[in-house]
């Protein structure tokens, strides 16, 4: 807990330890490139020196006489300087830009696999844009921030200790008075800082609501042109950057206020030094080189506050986008199992090749809410290598039992077993490994026909994936496409009808060769020619193997080895085909409706 509560740039180091060898020595190097481009001006004020005092100037104490002698290893100072800080400029801003890349490129991919690892009820509270703009703009703004951000922080920083040490140590009696407003200055910043921290969160999450808005629009084009919805949509569109405006307005107005205030308590600083450091020089208690130094560097003192606001402005927008990636990095993983969470010790293995199918539902009670049970201590189980078939009306928890299956979600009571095994042991990869799933909702990713039928089966060759869509009906269609099998779907496979996408899910179940299949309304989208030859195909895809075929269509799951019909989160019939219309129960009811019997 101490952890997530800390500062989120303590948070953001503590990612970044393994990098800490870059980051000292871009550290070092900024202060190094700051500190050599505060050497010019007082090498001025060298040079002023020794055209005015000549063989008692400050270099004439190191044995240097000659006032043109001087004035030559001034020159050469001066030349040194400026390419020694050219050189640490170069290798400060690779350090951090190549640092920014890095942890970026580290950041998002830690954050989208720890994504993947969450269960499936996190992605249904939550919006797909909010998360895009966190893996997306959030983590891009630690990019801009590392990339110029540290280092003008840094270079603040050392800017103000060096010239104010160089204050104190040269002229103790007036150097104090250039200082003054900083106490000041700084107390300001920072509480205007405070104020500013929790306006810059809002605009984070009034960016991630628009992200959100943009990316279901553009999703659902087809739906808003179909029912003629373009100017609702633009008015939501409006709202949504007209809150992300008044937000950022609300932060700029804050933010662009603080440095007219600042410049006055520079200016107070600056005439002070001008004056009182003159003065100094006609009572010849100062030297005019140094009080040509101190004139020309209490700019470098002072006017850098005034980018201060700046400075801390692109630094609270970082810290802003920092929470918000390190409270999804926090985001505990509910069920644990997962590929990155698992280790050998703690979760068994199952290879598939071991895998004989035989599926228990143990007493099994589920709620996707506290109100309403969706699975009331359900039992059921599943002899290796049969083919079940399970219906019921909409909501009778049909697909919940095969996502339970999957361990999309955790039961809440009793226990689901894969060859005696209780699944809460077993590694996610191999139980996942072992079921293939071809979901009512088909996604079928952009890419090309063969790249979705290997799906998961990565290494299939063209032969394999070709007998696959054969067994699923599929390659006639997929041969009178403009490309055949490597024509692009488009994006959710909008390119191919509803019956399509069904068939290329179906054979790329079949490819996955799992021991245990599950088709869940798989053929609901296909007309009744293309749903017969599926099921002839059907009758060779299941033989050995453990099916299970949640259907509407009864014709489906009617030559099953047993039926389950549910209700209300319950078996309430079971049998074979026959038997079950003699019961004259719900399945016998829906027999009579879906065959025309009256």
């Amino acid at each position: 807990m101490a952890t997530r509560s800390a500062h989120p740039l303590l948070r953001l180091l503590r990612y970044a330890k393994p990098y800490q060898p870059q980051i000292w020595g871009a550290i070092i190097y900024s202060i190094l490139r700051t500190l050599l481009d505060l050497a010019p001006p007082y090498l001025i004020g060298v040079a002023v020196d020794v055209v005015v005092e000549r063989e008692t100037s400050l270099i004439a104490r190191f044995g240097i006489q000659n006032p043109l002698t001087q004035l030559l290893v001034v020159s050469v100072l001066t030349s040194a300087t400026w390419g020694l800080e050219s050189l640490s400029q170069y290798a400060a801003d690779k350090l951090w830009r190549n640092l920014a890349q890095t942890l970026q490129h580290e950041l998002r991919v830690d954050t989208y696999n720890h994504l993947q690892e969450l269960e499936l009820a996190y992605f249904e509270n939550r919006s797909t844009g909010i998360l895009l703009s966190i893996l997306n703009d959030d983590i891009n703004q630690l990019e801009g921030f590392f990339n110029s951000g540290a280092q003008n922080l840094i270079g603040f920083f050392t800017r103000v200790f060096a010239v104010g040490m160089s204050f104190l140590l040269l002229a103790p009696g007036i150097g104090w008075l250039a200082m003054f407003p900083i106490p000041f200055i700084l107390w300001g910043t920072f509480t205007f800082q405070s104020r500013l921290a929790p306006r810059y969160d809002t605009v984070r999450d009034h960016a991630g609501i628009i992200s959100d808005r943009l990316a279901n629009n553009i999703s659902g084009i087809a739906t808003i042109k179909s029912f003629t919805a373009e100017a609702y949509e633009s008015d939501r569109v409006y709202q949504e950057s007209e809150s992300y405006r008044r937000s950022n307005k609300r932060a700029i107005a804050l933010s662009v206020a603080f440095e007219p205030v600042l410049r006055f308590l520079i200016l107070f600083g600056f005439v002070l030094t001008l004056y009182l450091g003159g003065r100094e020089v006609l009572q010849g208690r100062l030297s005019v080189g140094t009080y040509s130094f101190m004139v020309y560097i209490v700019q470098d003192l002072l006017w850098p506050f005034t980018e201060l606001s700046k400075i801390m402005d692109e630094y609270q927008r970082a810290m802003a986008s920092v929470r918000r990636v390190m409270g999804l990095l926090d985001t505990p993983i509910a069920i644990p199992g997962g590929v990155r969470a698992a280790t050998p010790a703690e979760y068994r293995s199952l290879p598939i090749e071991t895998v004989a199918g035989k599926v228990q539902f143990d007493h099994i009670t589920f709620a996707y809410n506290e109100r309403n049970h969706t699975l009331k201590n359900l039992s059921l189980q599943i002899p290796a290598g049969t083919t079940i078939g399970i219906v019921g009306a909409t909501g009778s928890g049909k697909s919940t039992l095969v996502k339970l299956l999957l361990r999309f979600y955790e039961v809440e009571s009793g226990r689901i077993l894969i060859d005696d095994i209780d699944i809460r042991d077993l590694n996610l990869f191999d139980l996942r490994q072992c079921i293939g799933w071809v979901s009512q909702d088909v996604f079928l990713f952009h890419g090309t026909v063969a790249e979705n039928i290997c799906y998961g089966s990565f290494h299939a060759n063209q032969e394999q994936i070709i007998h696959a869509a054969k067994l699923a009906a599929a390659d006639e269609f997929i041969e009178q496409l403009p490309q055949g099998y490597d024509t692009i779907v488009g994006e959710r496979g909008q390119k191919l009808s509803g019956g399509q996408r069904q068939r290329l899910a179906i054979a790329r179940a079949i490819l996955k060769d799992p021991p245990v299949l599950i088709l869940d309304e798989a053929t609901s989208a296909v007309d009744n020619e293309t749903e017969a030859a599926i099921q002839k195909s059907l009758a060779m895809i299941t033989q050995n193997r453990t099916t299970i075929v949640i259907a509407h269509r009864l014709s489906t799951i009617r030559h099953s080895h047993c039926i389950y019909v549910m209700d209300d989160g319950q078996i309430v019939e079971q049998g074979q085909h026959e038997e079950l219309l003699a019961l004259d129960g719900i399945y016998a009811s829906l027999w009579r409706v879906q065959s025309g019997i009256h």
